[in-house]
């Protein structure tokens, strides 16, 4: 971690990404996003030796995505973490993913919003999980709390937002 920040992950969108649309399928943005939700965990301490030794790791509970831009293949992808919450055994968290120009040349630990002021995120999830083991929810390790709390920021205004009604067709 770099300036108290998570590095990004990155990906490239690949030919079998693409659906019958011409550009990447919905499963895929998800996809990339656990790829950057297993870099946050790394990078705070839930990292392979640590699921190991303790069998322990985060459970996803809740997510909510919102596609907000096609992305073609070929297309390089950087994806921000941000920590939303946190207590002692639960975690909020939301990645921005960014495509093309604003995913390009930007250096580990780089916010690629931050680095270009007209760049817009092209998906975003936020997710609610928990930190479990074999006998269910557990706290998180002191170490691993502290490294959440020290990265927590505002949530950005798109996030707590959930899916509204539908009205009924008369």
């Amino acid at each position: 971690m770099t300036g108290g920040s998570l590095p990004l992950f990155r990906q490239t969108v690949r030919a079998e990404w693409i659906d019958y649309n011409g550009h990447m399928s919905e499963a895929f943005y998800v996809l990339v996003f656990g790829h950057a939700t297993d870099t946050m965990m790394d990078a705070v301490g839930l990292d392979p030796a640590y699921r190991e030794s303790s069998g322990c790791s985060l459970y996803t509970v809740e997510a909510h995505v919102r596609y907000l831009k096609e992305v073609p293949e070929g297309t390089p992808l950087a994806v921000r973490t941000r920590i939303l919450g946190v207590d002692g055994k639960k975690l909020r968290f939301a990645h921005e993913m960014y495509a093309g120009e604003a995913a390009d040349g930007r250096e580990e630990g780089q916010d690629p919003a931050g680095q270009d002021e007209g760049a817009e995120a092209v998906a975003t999830i936020e997710l609610f999980a928990l930190h479990v083991g074999a006998q269910g929810s557990a706290p998180f390790p002191e170490p691993v709390r502290e490294r959440l709390t020290a990265l927590l920021e505002e949530p950005p205004a798109w996030a707590g937002r959930a899916i509204g009604p539908v009205p009924r067709a008369a």
